[in-house]
Order: C-alpha cells, then structure tokens, then sequence
C-alpha cells in the first residue's frame, strides 16, 4: 500500500534563492535534505557550535510535527551532529528553520553556502491527556532505569 504524499506550504526567503528545497535522496528515503542558506562559509570551530539558517519557513498541515535529524556521514566523518536532536518545527511555527549544529570533532568544519546539513522528517503527533494516578501498574522492569538492562542481548535473542 502506498501512502500518498502530503502537501506542505513552504516559504523560501530572500538568502536561500537558488538553493534547492528540501528533497529526498532516494525514492525509500524517510527524511528530506535541508541545506545551508549561508551567505559565506561559516566555520564551527572544535567543541563550538552555530545556528545555521536554511531560508525556509513552513505551514505544517494541522496534526503533523516536522522533525530535524542530524545527517549521519556528517556525524561519522566530521563529528557534526544536533545537540537538541531531534529537534521539532511545530505545526504553529512560522519562522525560519534554523539548524543548531555541534561540532564534537577535533578540527574546525566549514558549513558552505547549499551544503545538505540536516534531515527534515514529516510526522503525525499523538497528542496525550495526563490521567493523575495514586499508583501505576507493576512491570517486570519496575522503576529500574538508565542502564538497568545492560549491555548484552538476553539470552535467546538475535540481533
């Protein structure tokens, strides 16, 4: 079954002309390709990080959230990743879509003018009603957390 696509409005600011909209690069691709709307190369210096303007704006269509993904080679072979991953653009937002970006790397990288640098993703949002409770039902993980689990697959398991 193929779901159809979803039109979303997108605006395009003045320092983003020529620059391509978002696009996915593959037809099984689940996010869009957001690049840089930078005027000159903007350099994020070892440990630093920068706002990245991408010169758009958009109208989300009411139920739907749209989701900032850091771009997995950039995290790989320079380091560059989101701190706030994933970020989200909710559907009443109407300014522009910045892109903070972390340089955890050793070397300075230089954002250039139309660089893919983010991955924007189209989601419903589930929106929940807090139901106040004196107790909640027990599980066999109960209130173990950070790490309680371990590091090795169960006994049993695959993967």
């Amino acid at each position: 079954m193929s779901i159809p696509p979803l039109p979303v409005r997108i605006r395009r600011l003045a320092h983003a002309e020529g620059l391509p909209l978002p696009a996915y690069a593959t037809a099984g691709a689940a996010g869009m390709d957001l690049v840089a709307a930078v005027r000159e190369p903007m350099t994020i210096w070892a440990g630093g990080r920068a706002l990245v303007p991408t010169g758009l704006c958009v109208a989300l269509p009411a139920g739907y959230e749209l989701q900032i993904r850091p771009r997995s080679g950039l995290a790989l072979k320079h380091g560059i990743t989101l701190p706030n991953a994933p970020g989200t653009i909710d559907e009443d937002y109407r300014g522009e879509i910045g892109i903070i970006m972390l340089n955890t790397g050793e070397e300075a990288f230089v954002i250039e003018r139309g660089m893919r640098i983010a991955q924007a993703v189209l989601a419903p949002v589930v929106r929940g009603v807090w139901e106040e409770c004196e107790t909640l039902d027990d599980t066999a993980r109960g209130t173990g957390g950070f790490g309680s689990t371990g590091t090795q697959a169960a006994p049993g398991t695959t993967g």
